[in-house]
């Protein structure tokens, strides 16, 4: 299974864990990374999501989140459709230019699901007709487990 995950995952472990939620969270998407490590799932690049890695101001924060990342491959390359399309979801939604560009991206690599902490992200997308799933880790991590059951 193919999945994408946002800046908002790999920056959850390092967010206050005294939050019961952003604690959850946390360990759904330590989950998630250690599926990919055993071979269940396969998350996916961006220059997007690298992007946004770059950006970090906080040295320390940003070489944990690399650290993170570097578990993410192969690379979906940014193309001009992948600009088209994120240009063509904001003129949709609400959703922002960083968000939409992670749409459009988890799109052009065909991923079964794109994965967020952000609710507001997360119910825009819900409105629109998207080619992939917009999710929150622990949802996915759940509807993975009643496949697993199956």
């Amino acid at each position: 299974m193919r999945i994408y995950l946002d800046n908002c995952c790999y920056n959850r472990p390092f967010d206050d864990q005294t939050q019961d939620r952003i604690h959850i969270e946390s360990e759904a998407v330590l989950a998630i990374l250690k599926a990919c490590e055993n071979g269940l799932l396969q998350i996916l690049s961006s220059p997007v999501v690298k992007l946004e890695i770059d950006k970090f101001s906080n040295e320390d924060k940003r070489e944990k989140v690399l650290a993170l990342y570097s578990i993410a491959n192969p690379d979906i390359p940014f193309t001009e459709e992948i600009k088209n399309r994120a240009e063509d979801i904001r003129s949709k939604s609400s959703i922002r230019l960083m968000d939409s560009l992670h749409v459009a991206t988890a799109e052009a690599g065909k991923v079964d699901a794109m994965l967020t902490t952000d609710d507001r992200l997360i119910k825009a997308c819900e409105k629109l007709r998207l080619g992939i799933k917009v999710v929150n880790p622990i949802t996915f991590l759940l509807e993975m487990s009643k496949g697993d059951e199956k």
